[in-house]
């Protein structure tokens, strides 16, 4: 199906299944232990052995040498896999460093053996046994350090007017330089692969969000066809983007599998997640806005860097400001330098998630310059066009409304603008906000629904389901499009024997998983129509029967012995060139310091949000506030801590990597605005699971300036960066 013109009424307009707050229809598998994860499948690969996987022990330079023989002698020892007996291997295109490393070393812990044995236990005690020497070479792990030497990304920089005179001429001058941490997407859910070979063909069951990605970049990793490789993943424990991609588990349990000449199955140890797999490159941003007295931005300038290793791509941390807020004279660019650290790439609203920790806080900033209300400065500068095309509209854009009801929810009126005036015994206490923006990015999706002679609807798509709610929403669709109960719909997702789907990620999977599950319907109903001999726009699916004019027929009934089936996708024209297609939130939050030892303890928290339609208000609030948390974390807590003398991540592990924990986090509200978009997708949706994230920080940050006076441009925001800067305790 080619959507190209904008959706006008459909049957998903009905709302009887989508829109509901629906409960997870995978919630009772998980909550009784029948869901089965990466690691646990026991039943599908027989005599399975272990791996165990070693990574290189320095960050850059070379092995000169590797000695696997007391490994190899080893109890239970049944194949050890280095790059010398791997076979030619390729890489993957969405892969910056190499899987398998050797003899040349590209970052700490990049894997650089697989140890197989009958046992787990057995497999890391012979790992213990190897013996590596390598020959180091100088490397580059400090950002700052090597920002002088960033180069332009290749989309280059966005100019629009003469930003440079713009800013000189303005009246009020803005200019500050902001920094986050390397994150990491630390998910429960280890990295974990159990791999099988029949023949020349390989089935991996794995933890992956992207589905086709993987076939493909495995298949060309391993240099086999594609129709080679089968991909299992039904259940998701979190990715968070670290599992977009293949990554060593996958790739090492296939090279250890032919090896063995039996299944393996092998988890990356919490050390290797933080240093072996992706994760959010750390970036330098300098904000310059120049405004007018009365607020109206003349200029605005966001410049971010970030590093990576060669190959690799840069934190898009600038890119929002593109979009965001007016002005007429802007300078929005990305710069990227090579790093000798582990990859970074994709986490959670990648890009945004560090930019608007910057930008909303420089906003809050000019507005506190100007005098002027932090929401009135934001409203004043908002714009229903691209600032960069004016000619070109958004399709919704609801920034104005969601701060005001955010402002009037939360209370915001009440809010002193002196900072550090408002106490609660020893507590310092302020309020903050921060604008919340994502695109909403389009991709084809494919899906195949079969009806049975129990008129059971049965759903087949590539689509993984993260912890989102993906077997819910398509269901809803499902049910929604045929006419049936959420009874009668059954969903199997996470296999590449499925058509294949937009996948999990970029808050992109919801609106387009769910369209290519609307366009298979569409046929579907087609071919019950034809087979009733009945025209199928007269035709209206309800209560589990097709009705035509004074006809009904049970849809069991029209499916027959043999069933029928249908398969179809999404596919879009270029409505998103026309239009500006982005989702819009403010977040509102209620901080208070401890005025003597500067804790800082997160009360409330309100995040509106304006996404189109909300397929399943349960499921959304859970993505929302689950978002929300993750921003009390980079603002507060989150940071790899770098090593910049040897290039790797020291808290490596949830015991020194901190997140936010129940007793960090408050009551937390959500209010999605009722909005459709029919410029979106045929389910006026869009998406909404990191649209909760961006801003977030920002508006702690802020709450926090307002509770003590005091700002903190470095992320996180820890006692040793403001303690002593604390406002005398009266």
């Amino acid at each position: 199906m080619k959507f190209d013109t904008p959706a006008t009424t459909n049957p998903i307009d009905q709302l009887k299944v989508v829109g509901k707050p629906t409960d997870r229809i995978d919630g009772p598998l998980k909550t009784t232990g029948k869901a089965t994860y990466a690691y646990e499948w026991h039943d599908v690969a027989p005599n399975v052995a272990y791996g165990w996987v070693i990574g290189s022990g320095i960050a850059k330079g070379r092995i000169a040498s590797m000695d696997l023989e007391a490994a190899r002698k080893a109890p239970g020892v049944v194949a050890i896999v280095t790059a010398e007996n791997a076979g030619s291997l390729d890489k993957g295109k969405r892969n910056a460093a190499t899987l398998l490393g050797g003899p040349e070393i590209e970052h700490y812990q990049q894997a650089v053996a697989l140890v197989v044995a009958e046992t787990f236990e057995q497999a890391r005690t012979a790992a213990g046994l190897v013996r590596i020497d390598y020959t180091p070479a100088d490397g580059a792990y400090d950002l700052a350090a090597v920002k002088d030497k960033a180069e332009k990304t290749k989309d280059g920089d966005s100019v629009v007017g003469d930003f440079a005179g713009a800013f000189a001429a303005a009246p009020v001058k803005f200019d500050e330089t902001y920094t986050t941490p390397d994150e990491s997407h630390a998910m429960m859910e280890p990295h974990a692969t159990i791999a099988a070979w029949d023949g020349d063909r390989l089935t991996v069951w794995t933890s992956n969000q992207m589905i086709d990605w993987m076939v493909t970049d495995l298949s060309a990793t391993l240099k086999i066809p594609k129709d080679k490789v089968r991909v299992i993943s039904p259940f998701i424990g979190g990715g968070f983007g670290g599992k977009l991609f293949l990554r060593a588990d996958a790739l090492l349990a296939a090279l250890g599998a032919r090896e063995a000449g039996r299944p393996v199955k092998v988890g990356l140890a919490r050390p290797l997640m933080m240093n072996n797999t992706t994760h959010r490159p750390a970036t330098i941003q300098r904000i310059r806005i120049g405004a007018t007295p009365d607020g109206t931005i003349t200029a605005i300038a966001h410049e971010s860097w970030s590093g990576n290793l060669p190959g690799g791509s840069e934190e898009t941390a600038s890119d929002q400001t593109r979009l965001l807020y007016a002005g007429a004279n802007r300078l929005i660019g990305n710069r990227i330098a090579t790093l000798d650290l582990p990859e970074g790439n994709a986490m959670r609203a990648p890009g945004e998630a560090s930019g608007m920790m910057a930008l909303e806080v420089a906003m809050d900033e000019m507005a506190e310059k100007l005098g002027i209300d932090p929401v009135e400065f934001r409203i004043r500068n908002d714009t229903q066009t691209d600032p960069a095309d004016p000619n070109r509209p958004f399709s919704q854009r609801q920034l104005v409304q969601c701060l005001r009801m955010g402002a009037e929810r939360f209370g915001w009126a009440k809010r002193n603008p002196m900072p550090g005036q408002v106490r609660d015994g020893r507590w310092l206490v302020g309020l903050g906000v921060a604008a919340a923006f994502r695109n909403n990015l389009l991709t084809k999706s494919a899906a195949r629904v079969r009806l049975d002679q129990r008129g059971i609807v049965t759903v087949e798509t590539d689509m993984t389901d993260i912890g989102t709610g993906s077997y819910t929403i398509i269901a809803q669709t499902a049910a929604e499009m045929m006419g049936v109960g959420l009874d009668k719909v059954a969903v199997r997702l996470g296999d590449s024997s499925f058509p294949v789907s937009a996948g999990s990620g970029g808050q992109w999977g919801a609106n387009n998983a769910t369209a290519g599950v609307y366009a298979a319907c569409v046929k579907l109903r087609e071919a019950v129509a034809q087979k009733l001999g009945v025209n199928s726009a007269d035709a209206r699916f309800a209560d589990g029967q097709v009705v035509a004019g004074n006809r009904k027929v049970p849809l069991a009934e029209a499916a027959g012995a043999d069933g029928l089936s249908a398969e179809d996708g999404i596919e879009y024209g270029d409505l998103d060139k026309k239009y500006q297609q982005s989702t819009f939130g403010a977040h509102y939050v209620e901080a208070a310091v401890d005025a003597a030892t500067g804790e800082i303890r997160v009360r409330r928290m309100l995040a509106v949000c304006a996404a189109g339609r909300i397929l399943n208000p349960k499921s959304a609030r859970s993505q929302v506030i689950g978002a929300m948390t993750m921003g009390v974390g980079a603002a507060l807590m989150e940071e790899l801590a770098l090593d910049k003398r040897t290039g790797f991540f020291v808290n490596h592990d949830l015991a020194g990597y901190e997140v936010p924990v129940h007793a960090d986090i408050p009551h937390q509200e959500v209010i999605f605005l009722d909005e459709t978009d029919p410029i979106s997708s045929p389910m006026k949706a869009k998406g909404v699971g990191e649209l909760g994230l961006c801003g977030v920080g920002a508006a702690v940050a802020n709450a926090v300036h307002n509770a003590t006076g005091l700002r903190v441009r470095e992320y996180p925001i820890t006692l040793d960066k403001f303690l002593d800067r604390l406002p005398a305790m009266g």
